[in-house]
């Protein structure tokens, strides 16, 4: 199993970066008073795509060598990876087939 190095972690993000939003951090007083902990939250639903996968995808869609690119990407779904997915692919250019089950929510698929 590849264990990622801190190198390979800034190398995605700067892959990353001009294709997501900077998401915010909060805290919460009432909550940090009730639990006696202090607690950090990353809004990731402020995300483009409403959800942290658009990261991932995109990471793996621009980490795909240039001879790859034209056979596109692909992916069953039944929600935010399908969305991040055809996201990232947009951005790159290139084909993304998803596949969903009959049962997602309508919504889902008019993403």
């Amino acid at each position: 199993m590849y264990i990622p190095t801190f190198a390979d972690v800034e190398a995605a993000h700067e892959r990353v970066r001009p294709y997501i939003h900077r998401t915010p951090v909060l805290t919460s007083s009432f909550i940090n008073n009730m639990t006696g902990a202090e607690l950090f939250f990353k809004c990731e639903n402020f995300q483009k795509a409403a959800a942290f996968k658009v990261r991932g995808a995109c990471n793996a869609v621009f980490s795909l060598p240039d001879d790859m690119l034209e056979k596109g990407v692909a992916t069953h779904s039944s929600g935010n990876h399908a969305l991040s997915l055809s996201y990232a692919a947009g951005r790159r250019g290139i084909p993304c087939n998803v596949v969903m089950p009959r049962t997602a929510p309508q919504a889902k698929k008019d993403a």
